[in-house]
């Protein structure tokens, strides 16, 4: 597909039709005030988008100017989209008008048809210059692809897509074929943590990179435009200086998604990048197309600069696929993997901040007819440090997380939609969904919960989805899930991947209402892998099969669904990349293939792998060397109390006698062991028991770390010499003691004798957390 963009005036004036015509590329504005780029969709509808992202608050007019070369009436068109009318929703909720030299335009836009169209706004004389205005009516996320000014009064703008993309191109001028650049070692096509990943490590190699990310940030998912936690464990397993690159930017967000978009510390991701000398980071730039040399081998990816309209045809001798979607893959012909039934969905994250003058809260007819218990309630964010405060030892996180984290709440993870539906050409509509879910929570808080939320205004709501889930590129290895299960290590391992088999589906406590598109999901975590050390992921899943010279990493290797359920998390995902960047400089090297790597070359790899993500070599030939200015990374210390190291009798999560459905969990640290375990459902109970060795008083503790949906009253019994004692813990408080010991009195206990510490879930007011019980003698 031709994707074209930009603008300036009549200078690209090449015919008496484009003498005729003007035509004004939305994202082209000199001044977009508080219209938002979006740039998801360029493959759906060709082109970005200027969004009216206001949260129910009008943004400030975007303007711009431009020239006619033909003095005259102009009737003005728009290319927008009523983005509700797909659902026949009552109302429109992106209404604005188009202002021509300060004079507003009668017709209200944005509310017509089910599709992007073109809706005529009205006429205005002009003669040379015209300032244009985009003025928003509701804050609802209007939008606005260009604007046509025809002095022809018969014309009407075409409504194909294709029809339309060509006349985009004949009156901008743009030419047949893009420019193009310079040969690079390395192309990087996705700015996630996979891309940063690849270009780094290739970049510390000597190689010449450019790294291309279609969106002004870094860090994908793990930006402040999406704002998910990065997870999976890092620098552990065969190789355990691989995650060392990704914990020099990674984020330390408090809480998914945080109070200030700040915490996910986008600065530092482009400051990292940009110290690499032998990095061209290209921002804002999105990739639609690929030139292959032959069927095998990509020549270049086409890139469009989705703020000035430049198309540059990116020339490299390889390539890295770590869009997530898979999208160069797919445009070379690689053979893909996409799962037709089960797949997950796309995330929109929120949150509500408590305000001393709240805004009025607008109705909402188009949105979601939602009630209380419709949806989960939103929780209060934590405070700061209760997450992820063990990863910022020996760090400067460059970010400053609210203090006031009391007045904040949010909408977390599970805000997801679009099961099932195509995760590529329905990808809008997905989003489209999840904003009308989350309208119609806010209208339900509001209308039905009023004394306790009527003070909220919305702070923040994710406009760029999070998908989890759409392509995969077949590599010449598919991991199968069950080889992590059962430790199969292959010659090629390299990656640890930690995360559980963790994948999403629709929650049938919220489905009911809308059970052909549900926007709450659970996660349905199934075989587990060794979180410790980690399940090495095979080289050969990260490269394609097909196409001699791509690389891939992130979400889109080659794996089953099941084992993406544990490799899509974001640190692992980095880590993926660090090995690409460093099999690159093997092909450029050795002038070998990605293949040639795995069949001649693997101990070179490992050796790679073996080194400090710091170190560095000058050039393809030089030698690799630890700078002097290396930044140092904090010792590992391990993510769990080693249980060895306590003293007393120590009776563990994973030693306990379990009824019920009881969840492993690993976010609320420190914790004892590999994990902790949380319930909530009813009747489940956890026993651990134990003897003591000589009869006397001992003092019992319990570990736990707090959360908010911990349970504050959860019941605890302590079975002695004296019977059975029962006790009520709030576990949404810290513990009293340290590390999150918390001790629940001093007990006779006779020796020979079971004794145990009985959790149950009956009247907890939350989920009951299971970590430890530690038994000391009481002198």
């Amino acid at each position: 597909m031709k994707i074209f963009s930009i603008l300036l005036s009549s200078a690209f004036a090449l015919s008496s039709l484009s003498a005729q015509q003007v035509w004004v590329e939305a994202e082209s504005f000199a001044n977009p005030g508080g219209w938002m780029l979006d740039t998801q969709f360029i493959d759906i509808m060709g082109s970005p988008y200027l969004l009216a992202h206001g949260m129910g608050t009008p943004v400030k007019n975007a303007e711009t100017e431009v020239t006619v070369s033909a003095p005259g009436s102009y009737k003005v068109w728009v290319r927008t989209k009523n983005w509700v009318g797909p659902w026949d929703a009552p109302g429109a909720p992106g209404k604005f008008h188009v202002s021509v030299n300060g004079k507003v335009l009668d017709k209200v836009l944005g509310t017509e048809g089910k599709d992007w169209l073109w809706e005529e706004a009205g006429t205005a004389d002009l003669t040379g210059s015209a300032k244009i205005g985009l003025v928003d009516l509701t804050g609802f996320d209007g939008r606005v692809d260009a604007i046509l000014l025809s002095k022809d009064p018969t014309f009407t703008p075409p409504t194909e897509l294709a029809a339309t993309n060509q006349l985009r191109r004949k009156l901008l001028g743009l030419p047949e074929k893009a420019t193009e650049s310079a040969e690079y070692d390395l192309v990087v096509v996705g700015g996630g943590y996979s891309g940063m990943g690849a270009a780094l490590s290739g970049a510390r190699q000597g190689l010449k990179v450019a790294f291309i990310q279609n969106r002004p940030v870094l860090g994908g998912n793990g930006s402040s435009e999406i704002q998910v936690w990065a997870m999976g464990g890092t620098r552990r397993g065969l190789y355990p200086h691989l995650g060392e690159i990704v914990e020099e930017f990674a984020d330390r967000a408090s809480n998914s998604p945080a109070a200030s978009p700040d915490e996910f510390n986008d600065k530092l991701k482009e400051e990292v990048v940009r110290a690499e000398k032998t990095i061209d980071l290209f921002l804002n730039t999105h990739v639609y197309g690929v030139e292959m040399t032959d069927k095998k081998t990509i020549r270049s990816v086409t890139g469009l600069d989705t703020q000035t309209g430049k198309e540059t045809r990116f020339r490299g001798k390889f390539f890295s696929d770590c869009t997530g979607h898979g999208s160069v893959g797919f445009l070379a012909g690689a053979t893909i993997l996409q799962e037709e039934k089960g797949r997950m969905g796309m995330s929109n994250m929120w949150v509500l901040k408590k305000s001393d003058k709240p805004k009025n809260w607008p109705a909402t007819p188009w949105a979601l007819d939602l009630k209380m218990g419709d949806f989960p309630e939103p929780r209060e964010l934590e405070p700061y440090g209760v997450k992820n405060k063990s990863n910022l030892t020996g760090f400067e996180p460059g970010y400053k997380p609210a203090a006031d984290s009391e007045n904040y709440v949010h909408g977390e993870w599970f805000w997801e939609s679009g099961f099932d539906q195509d995760p590529i050409n329905g990808l809008e509509r997905i989003r489209d969904w999840n904003f009308r879910a989350v309208y119609g929570a806010v209208s339900a808080l509001k209308r039905e919960a009023a004394e306790k939320y009527a003070s909220y205004d919305m702070q923040w709501l994710a406009y760029i989805g999070g998908p989890r889930e759409s392509r995969r590129i077949v590599g010449d290895m598919i991991l199968p899930g069950e080889d992590m299960v059962k430790g199969v290590v292959h010659p090629d391992a390299c990656v640890p991947t930690t995360w559980d088999q963790d994948l999403h589906y629709p929650k049938e406590q919220y489905a009911a209402k809308f059970p052909g598109n549900p926007f709450i999901s659970r996660a349905q975590f199934g075989k587990h892998t060794d979180r410790k050390n980690g399940y090495p992921v095979p080289y050969r899943c990260l490269y394609s099969k097909d196409i001699g010279n791509l690389f891939m990493a992130g979400r889109n290797i080659s794996v089953d669904r099941f084992a993406l359920g544990s490799t899509r998390v974001m640190r692992t995902c980095g880590m993926f990349g660090e090995v690409v960047g460093k099999a690159a400089w093997i092909s450029v090297r050795h002038h070998t293939t990605p293949r040639g790597v795995y069949e001649q070359y693997l101990d070179i790899l490992k050796d790679l792998m073996s080194k400090p993500g710091a170190m560095r070599r000058d050039s393809l030939q030089g030698e690799l060397y630890l700078p002097a200015n290396a930044k140092k990374l904090p010792e590992i210390t391990g993510e769990g109390i080693d249980p060895k190291k306590l003293e007393g009798i120590v009776i563990d999560d994973e030693d306990a006698e379990l009824t019920g459905n009881w969840s492993k969990g690993e976010g609320l640290k420190p914790f004892v062991g590999d994990h902790y375990r949380f319930a909530s459902a009813k009747g489940a109970s956890a026993r651990f028991s134990f003897a003591v060795k000589e009869s006397g008083d001992y003092q019992v503790q319990i570990y736990w770390q707090p959360h908010a949906n911990r349970a504050k009253t959860a019941p605890v019994s302590v079975v002695s010499s004296a019977g059975e004692k029962t006790f009520t813990v709030d576990q949404s408080k810290p513990a009293s003691g340290k590390q999150g010991a918390h001790s629940l009195g001093t007990f006779k206990f006779n020796a020979g004798e079971e004794a145990a510490v009985i959790f149950r879930t009956e009247g907890a007011g939350g989920n009951v957390h299971l970590d430890a019980v530690q038994i000391l003698p009481a002198n």
